[in-house]
């Protein structure tokens, strides 16, 4: 391990240390939307779907052109720090929002930067580091994202422990101060990136091989794009979750002790599995994640308290640890350097374009299904474990 953390580039260290600023920042916020949304605004279930299914959705877009033309001007670097930067403007306007479409556009601005910086940001880490330890790099990375996922919800952890008088219930004084708290780290990774991360300009970039279109990828990464459609119908937003552990019982603060074990498991498994990925292949680091998807989410919908709702997403983390890393070094793997960057685009902007209809659907499962088939709450979670083992079976079969 030793020998894999010297031979990394520089950049492979201010991007995480980016990403772990980014997320402190993020994450003392992303877990409390939705519950502003329906504890204080009184916002339904569908609408919470939509909201986060049209944020996502509007990054993805931006993502396949700010990925395109990245490989087109073969730098990287700068557009990474607009998108950041994006992200870090919107974020105090959450403060002034009273009603569910204020929420809608501060969130959909805050994914346009998103939609920016990902693909770039993405190709200049797998720009910086050799193949032998693309998982490696990429499971670093994720590390350091979630590290800093795993403070920031420690640090709203301890604003509502401070500032909550209702447990069952989140507050407009704790949400505010949360929005006012996490500028700080957004605005400090904006300047680590800007003044840390350097290009690794292609050798062939700026070529006529840089187009928007899917034609001339390689024909395995446009199988693994369509599999990757399938199991994001079925991974609704994570919201629903967070609603879940409240609807089982869970107050707002002990949410936020259930999100913690499951960063924590995040950051802790991030590295060995990617380093994993690059000893034994990424396709079955990435189907042993989608079982345990399957498994988690089939927990999600029998559960009958909220411990177990707790205990279930601490197990989630190891799904995630074993696939978002490693899904973007195997994209990596499929795809020549120069046109990395539209891959990227087109890989992030699938999974975000279906998030508008598996959060939506997701939504109408939960408020509909009960009327229909006494599911409930239930149904979205029941579709999403199915839908994972679908995809499972089809990355096990056609991509090899």
């Amino acid at each position: 391990m030793k020998n894999k953390i010297t031979k990394l580039h520089p950049n492979i260290w201010v991007v995480t240390a980016t990403s772990f600023l980014t997320d402190i920042s993020s994450e003392m916020l992303v877990y409390l939307i939705p519950l502003f949304l329906s504890n204080v605004l009184g916002v339904r279930m569908a609408f919470i779907g939509l909201i986060d299914g049209v944020a996502e959705t509007t990054a993805s877009l931006v993502k396949i052109y700010s990925g395109a033309l990245s490989d087109k001007l073969g730098k990287r670097k700068w557009l990474a720090v607009i998108g950041y930067g994006i992200s870090t403007i919107a974020k105090p306007f959450l403060y002034f929002a009273t009603s569910w479409v204020g929420v809608m556009g501060v969130r959909f601005a805050d994914r346009v930067g998103k939609g920016i910086r990902t693909a770039p940001r993405d190709a200049l880490v797998a720009a910086s580091v050799d193949k032998e330890n693309r998982g490696y790099a990429f499971g670093l990375h994720r590390a350091g994202d979630t590290a800093g996922a795993f403070l920031g919800i420690a640090i709203a952890a301890l604003i509502i422990w401070l500032t909550q008088t209702n447990a069952a219930l989140l507050s407009v004084k704790t949400f505010h101060i949360a929005i006012l708290a996490s500028v700080i780290p957004a605005v400090l990774a904006v300047i680590v990136l800007a003044l840390g991360a350097t290009e690794v300009t292609a050798s062939d970039s700026g070529t006529e091989k840089t187009r928007l279109s899917l034609k001339e990828m390689n024909p395995r990464f446009k199988i693994f794009l369509g599999i990757m459609i399938l199991f994001t119908l079925g991974n609704s937003s994570d919201s629903f979750i967070i609603l879940r552990a409240q609807e089982r019982g869970l107050s707002v603060l002990q949410t936020m002790f259930m999100l913690m074990t499951f960063t924590a498991i995040y950051t802790l498994l991030s590295s060995p599995l990617g380093a994993l990925s690059d000893k034994v292949g990424r396709r079955k680091l990435i189907i042993g994640g989608w079982l345990a998807y399957a498994f988690v989410y089939l927990g999600f919908a029998l559960a009958n308290a909220g411990w177990q709702i707790w205990m279930l997403f601490g197990l989630y983390g190891v799904y995630y640890a074993a696939t978002e890393g490693v899904t973007k070094a195997l994209v990596a793997d499929l795809v020549p350097e120069a046109q990395r960057g539209t891959a990227y685009g087109w890989f992030n902007a699938a999974i975000g374009i279906t998030a508008l209809p598996a959060s939506f659907l997701a939504g109408l499962l939960w408020q509909g299904a009960g009327a229909w088939s006494g599911f409930g709450p239930s149904a979205p979670f029941f579709f999403g474990a199915l839908l994972s083992l679908v995809a499972s079976i089809l990355l096990w079969r056609q991509v090899k």
